[in-house]
């Protein structure tokens, strides 16, 4: 399949505080992430909140350059110009919208800005998006307060797709809405993604969301890729103690899933200061001497890639 996305050693840091007699502090949010999306592939990026994955969505939606490493779009060096094929959908639906604005003009605005077609062809195609994503024609001069959240998102989605894009980043699109609505906005997804052909770069920290929509996984931590690989292999026979963690603390109805326990200790570590070696080990129930010491690399296992000194074991 043709790749329309790769990033090679990303990187994205930020200077912060300092003063007149303390230097400033590198927070790195995101420090050495690597991949590869195809046309009509799902790549689910999860982790806990500040582990850098809403960081690398605004890195891959070149709202923000990365400090160091390569973007790709289409084999090509991204560029504003590339970046029309890179489209993003926000969490948030209630504050993503223009409330002054209504959905025929909030759709048209994408076509307006990229001086693509007359008046008649940009509202023509605003109506047509509309159809696809389950919206009705008097809906087109409607304001978003009129609409609900998950309404609200399928605008969102529109807008998103009104370009034409390859690659669409979804950051936590669904975290908003009510369950109920949750699985119709996936199953929106994946009907466009086959349509179109899509590729996502799916931003989530629910593995139960992730299950559902991913071809293949990255669990980050602390802005480095611990395990990363197809979802079956990442969710049938983890590697990493973390994503060990993440998974036996997804609820389930499964009651042999409900007995496994995985005992963590500790805190997240400060992005201003982490840790010599494995960023993990100061919560890891088999972190020893190395560990703390010597921070482990990715290795393969089967197609999956595993930054632990142990995985063979854990696993």
């Amino acid at each position: 399949m043709t790749v329309v996305m790769e990033a090679r050693d990303i990187r994205r840091h930020y200077a912060v505080g300092g003063g007149l007699f303390r230097p400033k502090g590198v927070v790195k949010s995101v420090d050495g992430v690597s991949f590869t999306l195809r046309v009509g592939q799902t790549l689910a990026v999860v982790g806990e909140s500040g582990c850098g994955k809403s960081t690398l969505a605004r890195v891959a939606t070149m709202l923000e350059p990365p400090t160091s490493g390569a973007l790709l779009i289409e084999g090509a060096p991204a560029t504003p110009a590339a970046g029309r094929q890179v489209q993003m959908v926000f969490q948030n639906p209630y504050g993503s919208l223009n409330p002054r604005k209504t959905v025929g003009s909030i759709l048209m605005e994408p076509l307006a800005i990229n001086r693509r077609g007359d008046g008649p062809a940009r509202e023509a195609a605003a109506r047509a998006m509309m159809a696809k994503v389950g919206l009705r024609p008097e809906q087109f001069a409607r304001y978003p307060h009129m609409f609900s959240g998950g309404q609200r998102q399928r605008i969102a989605i529109a807008r998103a797709l009104m370009l034409g894009p390859k690659v669409v980043v979804a950051d936590e699109p669904v975290s908003a809405l009510d369950v109920s609505i949750q699985a119709q906005v996936l199953n929106l997804l994946m009907d466009l993604q086959d349509e179109f052909q899509l590729a996502y770069l799916f931003i989530s920290h629910d593995l139960g969301v992730v299950r559902h929509i991913a071809r293949d996984v990255m669990v980050m931590y602390l802005g480095r890729p611990v395990e990363f690989g197809p979802k079956e292999q990442v969710f049938a026979w983890p590697r990493h103690p973390y994503t060990r963690m993440l998974l036996a603390a997804t609820p389930s109805v499964d009651p042999r899933h409900r007995k496994q326990s995985i005992t963590v200790r500790g805190e997240l570590p400060s992005p201003l200061n982490p840790p010599a070696g494995c960023a993990f080990a100061s919560r890891c129930p088999h972190a020893d001497n190395r560990c703390r010491n010597e921070r482990p690399e990715p290795r393969d296992f089967g197609g999956v890639k595993v930054a632990c000194h142990y995985a063979e074991t854990i696993g």
